[in-house]
């Protein structure tokens, strides 16, 4: 049975956040760690990489990561549906100033990694304050704040909301993401917002195959983004087991990484603005979409136990699978412990996001028509 629009909105924000959650106590770590660690492959929700000392171990403290708790990711996907929950339309970056940093700035929410309330700028990295710093004191135009920041994944991590809002119309969410996160970022790490965007919205059309997500993704990234893509997607395309991919996979993005080999300790050219370059995290969660062949556990415990920024990786690809299939495709028992854990309701965003989706639909409908309208009338004058 082909998943409604509304099945996969849900999929696609539950998957996101239980890759999320999956991905984040082995967060920075390389798959020989976290297997060393764990005593073999992560296979489901795992407790903090210290244990009961992770309010104090390094570098990780003072964040709660594990025992199903989802991260920034997943705060920040939940801020932008709460944007287009006021909004009700499409958005762009002066939105992203009007209404998303006044979110992260002055209403307190619950954070699962931090076992507390506090302000969602309490929580999230350096390269999302930007946007507060930028937009609220410094006044900068949203369409150019992203000018500066370091360039990483932190615009591209939160855009599946992007995607669904324009599902099955990939070039509409690539260019919305694209104007959203020029608040944001700049470089690559604008132009995977836009790619990660465009891939959840190819990912709902219906008859979307893993295959078929990455064509549309290629179709419209540019530069060292779409060189990345291909590159890890040629290598991935070999592999059925992500076990065999996981060294692989990383090899073929190292030329496109700014990072370099020691996650945590990133060289001197790291997230600089660049048109050879690329995030690691979009490029590696297509390749285990294409490993895992769209099935979620598969996928999803390949971007995991690929080590690094694995809870935006698994964040990206559990997006994605989840737009494919819909609900059904996210194990239930993980979504259950994720959200009890995490203390949040994951399907009260679904839901108002895929109201919005409709609204939206309906308003390009009759902005389609009224465009038409003007063209027939225009073309006819002319004879």
């Amino acid at each position: 049975m082909t998943p409604t629009l509304d099945d996969r909105i849900t999929g696609s924000l539950l998957g996101a956040a239980v890759g999320d959650a999956l991905g984040g106590p082995v967060e920075g770590y390389t798959p020989e760690q976290i297997l060393e660690r764990h005593g073999g492959r992560v296979t489901g929700i795992v407790g903090p990489w210290n244990g009961d000392a992770w309010r104090t171990a390094r570098p990780i403290a003072p964040y709660h990561k594990g025992d199903g708790h989802v991260t920034d990711d997943t705060l920040m996907t939940h801020a932008l549906i709460r944007v287009y929950e006021k909004v009700r339309d499409h958005l762009d970056a002066y939105a992203v100033a009007e209404h998303l940093v006044p979110d992260l700035l002055t209403t307190p929410r619950w954070i699962p990694e931090l076992e507390a309330e506090a302000l969602p700028l309490q929580r999230i990295f350096l390269a999302e304050k930007w946007l507060v710093a930028r937009l609220h004191y410094g006044h900068v135009d949203p369409r150019e704040a992203g000018s500066g920041n370091i360039v990483n994944c932190g615009a591209a991590m939160y855009m599946a909301p992007v995607g669904l809002v324009n599902a099955a119309h990939p070039d509409g969410a690539y260019a919305e993401a694209l104007d959203i996160a020029g608040a944001h970022q700049s470089s690559y790490g604008r132009e995977a917002a836009g790619v990660f965007a465009a891939a959840v919205a190819a990912a709902c059309a219906p008859g979307a195959t893993p295959g078929s997500v990455v064509t549309a993704a290629l179709a419209l990234a540019k530069d060292g983004t779409r060189a990345a893509i291909e590159a890890v997607c040629e290598v991935a395309s070999r592999h059925t087991d992500f076990e065999t991919a996981l060294a692989p996979l990383r090899k073929a993005v190292a030329p496109f990484d700014t990072v370099g080999p020691d996650y945590r300790a990133p060289s001197l050219g790291a997230r600089r603005p660049s048109r050879l370059h690329a995030i690691e995290e979009l490029p590696v969660a297509l390749g285990m979409l294409l490993v895992g062949e769209g099935d979620y556990r598969r996928t999803v415990l390949g971007a995991v136990n690929y080590g690094r920024d694995c809870d935006s990786i698994a964040t990206m690809a559990g997006a994605i699978v989840g737009a494919l299939h819909g609900e059904p495709a996210v194990p239930s028992d993980w979504s259950k412990q994720v959200a009890e854990a995490s203390r949040l309701d994951l399907h009260a965003p679904a839901q108002a996001l895929a109201a919005v989706a409709h609204e939206v639909f309906a308003r390009d409908t009759a902005r389609h028509r009224a465009h038409e309208s003007a063209y027939a009338a225009l073309t006819s004058a002319a004879r």
